[in-house]
């Protein structure tokens, strides 16, 4: 079974702020609870980068955290992923024109699906990790998803 396959059934997240007000980062980890029951996806948050699948990016990337998140982003196994949560880790947000902001996440990595909020709702953000999983070539994400609903 090859690495794509894994990751459709069973994607491990990796949540990284690269500086923010942290109101991205409480939905965040309000979309990994049970009320949203991510886990019926088999959606999980990885304790090692080196484990993760999909790299959720918070906040928008300060010149500090750039090459951190880089680093971080370089150790991750292929295929690997990236989800860009709000505003600022879209394209800087408010802080887009701050002389420490290099702006948002796609300045630095690849970025493969973009939450629009501040801060988005958890429901946004596990929409995000299914669209990302479907383009990834999860067929068994679309069965999942119509069967737990």
């Amino acid at each position: 079974m090859n690495r794509v396959k894994i990751v459709r059934y069973s994607p491990w997240l990796v949540h990284f702020n690269t500086g923010a007000c942290n109101g991205c980062d409480i939905e965040v980890l309000a979309a990994l609870t049970p009320l949203y029951d991510p886990e019926r996806f088999g959606v999980k948050l990885s304790p090692s980068i080196r484990h993760g699948d999909i790299l959720v990016v918070t906040g928008a990337v300060t010149k500090k955290a750039a090459e951190r998140l880089k680093r971080l982003y370089d150790q991750m196994p292929n295929p690997k992923y990236v989800i860009a949560v709000g505003a600022c880790a879209n394209s800087g947000g408010v802080f887009a024109k701050s002389y420490s902001v290099v702006g948002g996440a796609d300045k630095v990595i690849p970025v493969d699906i973009y939450v629009p909020g501040c801060p988005p709702r958890p429901e946004a953000i596990l929409d995000a990790i299914i669209k990302l999983l479907k383009k990834a070539g999860g067929e068994g994400i679309e069965q999942r998803a119509s069967t737990s609903s």
